[in-house]
């Protein structure tokens, strides 16, 4: 099985960030483990890192897939000690497969977040993270959707270790960040909102329906919109400044975007129908909240287009930062 999220997706976005003149790109520091377990749970991160062994171990050949899941008519809170047990109580979806090298890869992805994210606690303005594999699939304790560890609410609380006090985290991925609304739903701190297809109709299926609001401390602080096939800029970017004032209201000092360009209109697993220099406007708007701003890269699988609609977000924001 090929995924649809690969490596020359970077090299698209690394060519086309060059061509605007956006950058340097800098490496990433390596920060303690500690920043990404506030998030996940103990035994997820273990899960993650000795899975390949373990599937090894075995005698399986490839790469590790779940094949049974603790369904509505097993539920279960009893972590299997077998590998094709564990795959399916850490796994919320079937799609994504275990590596030799994907636990280093997460642990990557989360390092370039928290670099990112370091850089705004210095007083950058703005920074992008160009982290892969994504991150707003998975939750404290799975993974899924090609996510592993979840670089948006590992960079959020760091944020807010270290000065920020309330995040406004922005999920503008066409799939609904279920991971982060789950991190976050008993929350005040990080105030999250999704606009994305309605999962009736597109992955992750099982959350993201507008009535979702919060729960306890959280409640009233989690805002999705959730839209129909065939949803273009106009409509779309009428729920991004509803997001945007919303944000104004609750007092964010700090702007947090999970940047999926899947919403493109020729994105082959997506049904939006955002053209490329539409992706400048979204990001002018972006701009117009006037907050430290941190970009991480989420989805996006129209791969020969993806540096395009990328640069042009950033582009977009900078412009109108700068004037």
């Amino acid at each position: 099985m090929t995924p649809f999220e690969c490596a020359s997706r970077m090299e698209y976005i690394c060519q086309a960030l060059a061509q605007q003149g956006l950058g340097p790109l800098q490496p990433p520091l390596v920060f303690p483990r500690k920043h990404v377990e506030k998030i996940h749970t103990k035994g997820y991160l273990e899960f993650l890192d000795t899975c390949w062994h373990d599937w090894q171990a075995e005698g399986n050949k490839g790469e590790a897939m779940p094949t049974v899941w603790p369904s509505r008519s097993m539920p279960s809170n009893i972590i299997p000690t077998h590998i094709d047990g564990k795959l399916g109580y850490y796994a919320l979806a079937g799609e994504t497969a275990i590596a030799k090298n994907t636990a280093a890869a997460a642990w990557l992805s989360s390092d370039i977040a928290l670099t990112a994210a370091d850089a705004i606690v210095q007083g950058e303005a703005s920074a992008f993270a160009l982290s892969r594999p994504p991150g707003h699939h998975a939750s404290a304790d799975q993974y899924g959707g090609y996510c592993f560890i979840n670089n948006a609410s590992v960079a959020s609380q760091y944020l807010l270790d270290h000065g920020f006090n309330k995040v406004a985290l922005m999920d503008v991925d066409f799939h609904h960040g279920n991971g982060t609304q789950t991190i976050f739903y008993g929350r005040k701190d990080v105030y999250f909102s999704s606009i994305h297809g309605d999962p009736m109709a597109a992955f992750p299926h099982f959350l993201g329906h507008a009535e979702e609001t919060g729960h306890g401390e959280g409640k009233g602080y989690n805002l999705n919109h959730p839209l129909p096939k065939g949803t273009g800029y106009e409509m779309w970017s009428e729920k991004l400044l509803l997001s945007l004032q919303t944000f104004q209201q609750y007092g964010a000092d700090v702007l947090v975007v999970s940047l999926g360009l899947d919403t493109f209109e020729n994105d082959p697993i997506s049904f939006f129908k955002i053209k490329t220099d539409e992706y400048l406007q979204m990001g002018k708007t972006l701009a117009s909240l006037g907050l430290p701003t941190l970009f991480i890269l989420e989805g996006g699988y129209a791969v020969a287009d993806i540096g395009h609609n990328t640069a042009n977000v950033l582009q977009g924001f900078l412009s109108h930062s700068q004037n």
